[in-house]
């Protein structure tokens, strides 16, 4: 890996997790497409992860065939965007499906500029611990990857420390984005990275959108040893980036100053954990958590529509409403008028 890149990913920084931006006929709208990928880097995010669950696994399909289009298209724009300011993004790839499938994904990602994968499981819910570590190893042959503890409610499957702690033994594998919305699955990941010995090598970050805060306020002190969070590989940092980078870099100044301010910081937790259950649509376990961030999106114009690749694919009853609430409630978490001041510049590129 890039020095450059592994510093970066290693110091911990914003990356949102790339949404899909389509027109009111599903079909990709490129230029949209680009806007978004615009909108994060000017906003300070220090990548992009693309091809993810929030870009919709769905853009593998055959029929579909964004994948590659999708991934060149982000990766054009973050090489624009670095080539201007100076300054190294990583790019992450989404990885999935069976050996072959996520190999031949993981060497397109690495021909097109890509750094990492993340790798999900979800293509093998009955894999031992043995069988996984087998296919994590051949796909860390074609890239760096970083490990991906999906929630089961959106299609990820359960994972025993003890895969993760062979996992984390894997020469190449760089960071793990822990996002199983669990407290104690969360800790599987954290005693399992201690247990490998390589927690000065391999960066966590917290896919956690429901604990974004704690996760990354926390020292973790198990099984004799410490790990932290240094940065979120996050679906609710797709939307008002710039207020989460300024977060970021709020959270990594006080660590700086030994905890001072912690207490204040701790206090926007749950706003922020209220404004995700509302995009996310907790309520309907996750149904709408797609189309929630595409809604956001949506308002600040960024996208034309909220469309998603599956036209059963909505907002759940009641979740406009509650998006409404949160809104309202938390013009603090909002990033409306830096995408206002700049929206023009994205769209025409």
């Amino acid at each position: 890996m890039d020095a450059l890149v592994r510093q970066t990913l290693r110091q911990g920084v914003v990356i949102p997790a790339h949404p899909l931006a389509l027109n009111s006929s599903r079909k990709l709208d490129e230029r949209r497409q680009v806007a978004l990928t615009r909108y994060y880097c000017d906003a300070g995010a220090g990548g992009v992860a693309v091809g993810v669950h929030t870009t919709q696994f769905a853009i593998r399909d055959p029929k579909i065939g964004l994948f590659e289009p999708v991934l060149r298209l982000a990766a054009d724009a973050a090489r624009a965007y670095e080539s201007r300011s100076g300054r190294r993004l990583v790019k992450v790839a989404g990885v999935c499906g069976n050996t072959v499938q996520a190999t031949r994904e993981a060497h397109t990602a690495r021909e097109i500029g890509y750094d990492v994968g993340l790798l999900s499981l979800a293509a093998l819910p009955a894999a031992t611990d043995a069988e996984l570590l087998d296919h994590c190893r051949a796909v860390a042959d074609e890239i760096p990857i970083c490990g991906f503890y999906l929630q089961p409610s959106v299609g990820g499957r359960l994972l025993s420390y003890e895969f993760w702690r062979g996992f984390c033994e894997i020469r190449n594998v760089v960071a793990v984005k822990v996002a199983p919305f669990h407290r104690y699955q969360t800790l599987d990941v954290v005693r399992g990275l201690l247990a490998s010995g390589r927690a000065g090598e391999i960066t966590l970050y917290t896919g956690n959108d429901d604990n974004i805060i704690p996760d990354l306020l926390a020292d973790f002190r198990v099984d004799h040893g410490t790990a932290q969070f240094r940065g979120g590989l996050l679906g609710q940092w797709a939307v008002w980036t710039s207020r989460a980078v300024d977060l970021l870099q709020r959270i990594h100044a006080c660590r700086a100053a030994g905890g001072a301010g912690a207490s204040d910081i701790l206090a926007e937790s749950a706003a922020l954990t209220d404004a995700n259950a509302a995009l996310f649509d907790v309520r309907n376990r996750f149904a709408g958590c797609i189309a929630g961030i595409h809604e956001i999106l949506r308002r600040q114009g960024l996208l034309e529509g909220r469309w998603c690749l599956d036209p059963d694919e909505d907002l759940s009853p009641g979740q406009v409403e509650e998006i409404d609430r949160v809104t309202a409630a938390y013009p603090g978490l909002q990033d409306d008028e830096f995408v206002r001041e700049n929206l023009d510049r994205w769209l025409k590129g």
